[in-house]
């Protein structure tokens, strides 16, 4: 048994606590005035009620109604709304303190227990006290109803419990119970009302505790009664029609006894204390099962929930909402089997048929002692381990079962055993591994008999299983993927407090869950995905090998390995999950019970389609419009897909945003036309002009009435008959401006003087007519100023006309259209449904239909909408322009539209040298997207996003793979990986600009969005450079070689490799040049060092000694160890000496080298001993660390660069690596990654 804390809060003394019978809320009343409503599972503060004045004691929810009561020392009791969160309505009565309310379970009734003596029962329907229950001399401290009979029990600080028989005030409060009305019977029964109300009688008063009783409560189901007292006593109490008598004490408690209640579910008795203690009690025994201790706080009082197996106490600095026993049924899954436990009977499910049989009787133990917690099962042996598991590791247990395999149900079958272990998995068909008490792990058979020890270095405190000879070593920082036969840790990631692991159908996928965490790892440990729940993860099943569905709280969730999450549906209450079947999820619920919830797995299976490019599933999908939703919606745009999205959406909103997205403007012009706003019609023409569609801006002008971008649209198309209309109508709308910016742009010279002349700018339209030679208006403009007394301006005879050129051609198609990269999907959902462009026949353009007449439109009358009268133009009486659908005709439409234009409109004659623009000319093509910018969609390795020039992104993956907290050292590795992955060359002579070409590595498959880059390094290519390193460090020369050696380690990340192998070698290399970097960092460090003082001298000898110790090539640790040799020698470090010339001469130097080599060791041999102690231990193996040049042994803290490897001294985490001078010491990563195969995982 152990206190599984759920939720904790933090407040002022907690007085009063009050569990909602369906929500996942508590109330909380503080000793400060305010009630808090929390929501345990969240974690939320929901809301806050303040309206009391001082301490709130007393507080409860109802169970149907949305409301709540609650008293305190200002002697009210409020009745509050918490959907309307406001106090309703409150009743007084009571002279003192009140100390406790609560609702009955079905009248409308309020009890409250007061300091001032009595007992009060409210009817909060009519807000009126019905009965007042006196006898008590001193407070009472609290009065309950019965769940199911007429009683109230009542505490006082008399020293007494008192039971009260409360049918009477049923039978006169309730319709049909009460006494009939009239007459003398009327006036006896408000006589008895007002002498004392008889209504409510005493059945039995109980005396037995020595001090004031703090708390009683009813059994539910028993005629017994518990109270707890200031005489530190519990004592039970049993009672019948006739009389009441103590049943015995629980004696344990050493200060006050503040609360005390039964177990809704078992036997048990809670009560909590001011002896910061809550104790557990067997109601048969009357002895003290558990004392669960907090380490501060006084406890106050304790409540139950009504409907599951939660509890709350409430203390001095707030309250905790607890379990005392775990409800997850221990459960296993093999195949379509399911072996699970309940009511100490292990069953057996088939998933395929449903059969549920029972299999094993298992060995009785105390259940709320030591619950069940793991179960697994070997199929090849057909055998069971069940551990129990205690918050005392030494009560730790775990028996193996043997069943037959064909036989009834309810076989018995013989335990093996039983043995003390924390956690016992299977590494073999007949092996299993438990860990003991003292975090040893030890290998046994299916006798129990142990074999051998599991030698290891990790402090352990779980087991999980992994497959055949493999265990998962669990702590609190992570899990090491231990290999049981090599007894070496092959991988490890890093999770805190991983409770539970599953895996997937292939053993290649592992779920590991925590307390509110999924991680999902490969068989490598690599991490895939991590989701962060606010809620406690329950469990999870696989769906394939792909799709992980967890359980929380109150959903249902899915996980997918390449990256996503969701929600299934909602829970009502927790489930296990056990296994899928199509749509079918199989369950256990609390009570063990096998449960199939219907599941729609539409989202997650679209979702892995589209990820995996199964363009089939993806079709049927969208075909059955099965999605919904917003979040599929936002998922598909933000994956790039909003063609596919576009097919879900039924907002018109949303679809006119994602038909801009993928550049479907004929939706978002059907979808402008029905929501008709001005901000629509704006980034509908912004969106046309970019795609070169100028009818669909023009339509967006009309509507939002952008006279000016309209003129200047005309102006571009050379449509001059629109443009003068456009004159005339800014005209009429009395816009000056726009009047002779249009007159500008149609270089009408009269239209410019009439309106000069008419804002009373005579001047300047003199100067404008004179100057074009219009001499008949600039006459009168003369005579005008002359006769105002103005001054004529003098006309400059070299000025330059302002008179705009005639359009060559009149633009009525659209220009050549923005290019829309399509994606995968686009050509299979192009014959999804009809487009917009589906009715119109051959020979118009796709943007132009967007203006064929709709059906149901007025037809216009012959004449009726030239470009004749005032009183024909398309203008409002305020001058503001009328448009009408119907109006905007196609040009090349028969009859008179809405645009007419006349056909001998003047136009001077102008030599076209180019001729007349033919159907089937030319079309000049537009630069589409370069290639790069798609290698950074299509991949997530590095090397692919810096060829892009995506610096940005390739440095956020580079600090996810290797913890990059420094790019300053890579610039010059990806500038040469930048031009690498281009080529440039010149087309025609006499062209300046260069082009550009971008081989691709997988060119043979790509097409368009999926090509990649070449890779910019190649492994044989790093080799022969390490090659040149070698001969550098062999001549000496370490500065060079370590410069050569980073620009090795540096090219690694950008490597691109297609196989494992390729993979390993790479990682190889990375520990190649770690080695050699760390070694010589070192050796150029020693060189530097001063040899004057003996401690300096001591110092060099043990740099000397420590770089013999790094794994480099034969040659040069022959060069390492003849350079310590004789540093040795030469210090009278005979053992030393001899040492190292041993394992000289272990490598096969030269026989020169040798001969001299073997006269050092005799000599060395002779003496034996060394005169100085040094820090070097060569009998203990270490590492050194890469900045303090000091020896880090076995079992000594350290922490490691997550690129190169180098290891480092505890206290460097954050900081920049020595050796690779780019990675962060310590930082958490997920591992190199230069294949596409880890990058797709």
């Amino acid at each position: 048994m152990s206190l599984l804390v759920k939720f904790e809060s933090k407040s002022a003394r907690v007085k009063g606590i009050s569990f909602h019978p369906t929500r996942p809320w508590v109330l909380a009343s503080l000793h400060s005035g305010i009630i808090q409503l929390w929501d345990y599972r969240m974690h939320v503060l929901l809301d806050k009620y303040d309206e009391h004045d001082g301490p709130v004691r007393g507080i409860c929810f109802h169970a149907d109604q949305p409301i709540f009561v609650s008293g305190g020392d200002d002697y009210k009791i409020k009745v509050w709304n918490y959907k309307q969160k406001r106090c309703i309505f409150t009743l007084l009565g009571h002279l003192d303190y009140i100390r406790t309310t609560f609702f009955h379970h079905k009248y409308p009734w309020i009890i409250s227990a007061s300091d001032d003596q009595t007992v009060r029962i409210w009817n909060w329907q009519s807000r009126q006290s019905i009965a007042i229950l006196t006898g008590h001399n001193h407070y009472v401290m609290c009065a309950q109803f019965h769940a199911s009979e007429d009683l109230v029990a009542s505490a006082s600080l008399d020293q007494t419990v008192r039971i009260w028989d409360i049918s009477g005030l049923r039978k006169k409060q309730m319709p049909g119970g009460g006494v009939p009305g009239g007459g003398r019977a009327g006036a006896a029964a408000g006589q008895a009302d007002l002498f004392g109300q008889p209504d409510v009688v005493v059945k039995h008063v109980l005396e037995g505790h020595d001090r004031g009783v703090n708390w009683v409560a009813f059994h539910q189901t028993m005629p017994i009664l518990v109270s707890g007292s200031d005489d530190r006593q519990v004592k039970m109490w049993r009672y019948n029609e006739s009389k009441a008598w103590e049943v015995d004490a629980c004696r344990g408690h050493y200060n006050n006894v503040s609360s005390v209640l039964f177990h809704p579910n078992a036997e048990l008795i809670l009560s909590n204390s001011e002896d910061k203690s809550i104790r557990v009690w067997d109601m048969q025994k009357r002895t003290s099962l558990h004392v669960f201790r907090h380490e501060n706080e006084r406890f106050w009082v304790m409540s139950a929930h009504p409907n599951l197996n939660m509890f709350a106490a409430g203390h001095d600095n707030g309250m905790i909402v607890f379990k005392i026993q775990r409800e997850r049924p221990p459960y296993c899954v093999s195949d379509n089997l399911v072996f699970y436990v309940k009511d100490k009977t292990m069953r057996r499910l088939d998933l395929t048929t449903g059969k549920d049989q029972a299999v094993v009787k298992l060995r009785a133990g105390a259940a709320f002692m030591q619950p069940y917690y793991a179960l697994h099962y070997n199929a090849a042996e057909s055998c069971f381990l069940l551990t129990t598991r205690s918050h005392n590791r030494e009560m730790c247990t775990y028996d193996v079962y043997k069943v037959v395999k064909e036989g009834g149900e309810g076989n018995d079958a013989a335990v093996a055993n039983r043995s003390a272990g924390v956690a016992a998995v299977w590494v073999a068909r007949n092996r299993y591994a438990v860990l003991d008490k003292n975090h040893q792990i030890s290998l046994r058979d299916l006798t129990n008999k142990e074999l051998r020890k599991i030698e290891h270095n990790i402090a352990v405190n779980d087991l999980f299983y992994a497959g055949t000879g493999l265990l998962l070593l669990g702590n609190d920082e992570g899990l090491h993927l231990f290999d049981v036969q090599q007894k070496r840790v092959i991988a490890h990631v890093k999770a805190n407090k991983v409770k539970y692991v599953v895996w997937s159908a292939n053993n290649e996928s592992a779920a590991l869950i925590s307390k509110s965490a999924v991680i999902l790892v490969n068989r490598r440990l690599e991490v895939l995905y991590t989701v962060n729940e606010s809620v406690r993860v329950k469990t999870g099943c696989w769906d394939g090998n792909e799709v992980f569905l967890y359980s929380t709280s109150n959903h249902i969730k899915y996980a997918l390995v390449a990256g996503d999450s969701g929600i299934v549906r909602t829970l009502d209450v927790p489930l296990y999950l056990l296994a899928i079947k199509q749509s079918n999820l199989f369950c256990l619920n609390r009570e063990a019970q096998p449960v199939e919830v219907p599941i729609d797995p539409t989202e997650y299976r679209f979702k892995l389609a589209l990820i995996n490019r199964r363009i089939d599933e993806v079709l049927n999908t969208v075909k059955s419009a099965n999605l919904v939703g917003q979040s599929i919606i936002g998922y598909l745009e933000k994956k790039g897909y909003p063609e596919i999205a576009l097919h879900f959406v039924k907002d018109e909103k949303t679809r006119f945003g994602l038909a801009l997205e993928c550049g479907n403007l004929d939706v978002a012009l059907e979808t402008a036309k029905v929501m008709d706003e001005k901000p629509i019609w704006e980034a509908l023409g912004e969106a046309a002009l970019m795609h070169g569609n100028h009818q669909i801006v023009e339509m967006a002008y009309q509507r939002t009435k952008d006279f000016e971008r309209l003129a200047f649209l005309y102006l571009v198309t050379g449509n001059t008959e629109k443009l003068s209309k456009m004159m005339r109508i800014a005209e009429m709308r009395k816009d000056a401006h726009g009047h002779f910016q249009t007159a500008l742009y149609l270089g009408d010279v009269k239209e410019r003087t009439k309106v000069l002349r008419n804002l009373g700018q005579s001047s300047l339209a003199y100067l404008n007519a004179a100057t074009h030679g219009f001499e008949d208006e600039a006459e009168g403009l003369k005579a005008e100023l002359e006769a105002k007394g103005q001054p004529v301006p003098p006309v400059d005879p070299n000025a330059r006309l302002l008179v705009p050129p005639p359009p060559i051609i009149k633009i009525e198609e659209n220009w050549p259209q923005l290019a829309t990269a399509r994606g995968p999907f686009d050509a299979q959902l192009l014959g999804l449904a009809p487009s917009a462009t589906s009715k119109t026949t051959a020979g118009k353009t796709p943007a132009a239909t967007a203006f064929a007449v709709a059906d149901g439109d007025e037809e216009l009358g012959e004449g009726e909408a030239g470009w004749g009268d005032d009183d024909e133009y398309l203008v409002d009486e305020n001058g503001e322009m009328e448009i009408d659908e119907g109006d905007l005709a196609h040009e090349g439409n028969d009859g008179e539209g809405g645009w007419d234009v006349d056909d001998d409109l003047a136009i001077p004659e102008i030599s076209n040298d180019q001729g007349e623009a033919d159907d089937e000319g030319f079309v000049v093509p537009v630069r589409g997207p370069k290639p790069s910018t798609h290698w950074t969609q299509g991949s997530r390795l590095a090397a692919d996003h810096v060829a892009a020039g995506s610096w940005e992104t390739a440095e956020r993956i580079l600090k996810d793979t290797i913890g990059l907290s420094d790019i300053q050292p890579l610039k010059t590795i990806f500038a040469e990986a930048f031009a690498r992955s281009r080529t440039v060359y010149l087309g025609m002579p006499g062209v300046s600009k260069p082009l550009f070409g971008y081989p691709l590595r997988n060119w043979q498959e790509a097409t368009g969005r999926n090509g990649l880059p070449v890779a910019p390094f190649n492994l044989k290519h790093l080799a022969s450079q390490l090659q040149q390193n070698y001969l550098l460090t062999t001549q000496g020369k370490f500065v060079e070689a370590v410069d050569g050696l980073r620009e090795i380690l540096h090219s690694v990340p950008l490597l691109v490799v297609n196989s494992k192998q390729e993979v390993a070698e790479a990682e190889q290399l990375v520990e190649i040049c770690r080695e050699y970097l760390a070694g010589l960092l070192l050796e150029t460090y020693r060189k530097d060092l001063p040899k004057n003082s003996p401690e300096e001298i001591k110092r060099n000898a043990e740099l000397c000694a420590y770089f013999t110790n790094f794994e480099l090539q034969p040659v040069h640790r022959i060069l390492t160890l003849r350079t310590a040799v004789n540093t040795f020698f030469k210090l009278k470090q005979m053992r030393t000496c001899s040492s190292l010339c041993r394992r000289l001469l272990e490598l096969g130097p030269k026989p020169e080298v040798a001969a001299q080599i073997r006269k050092v060791l005799a000599v060395a041999e002779k003496e034996n001993n060394d005169a100085i102690e040094l820090a070097y231990d060569e009998h203990n193996p270490f590492k050194v660390c890469s900045r303090t040049f000091t020896p880090l042994y076995r079992g000594r803290p350290q922490t490691r660069c997550p690129f190169c490897g180098a290891f480092y001294s505890e206290g460097l985490q954050g900081e920049t690596c020595d050796v690779c001078l780019v990675a962060e010491i310590g930082k958490s990563a997920s591992g190199l990654r230069i294949s596409a195969v880890q990058s797709q995982r």
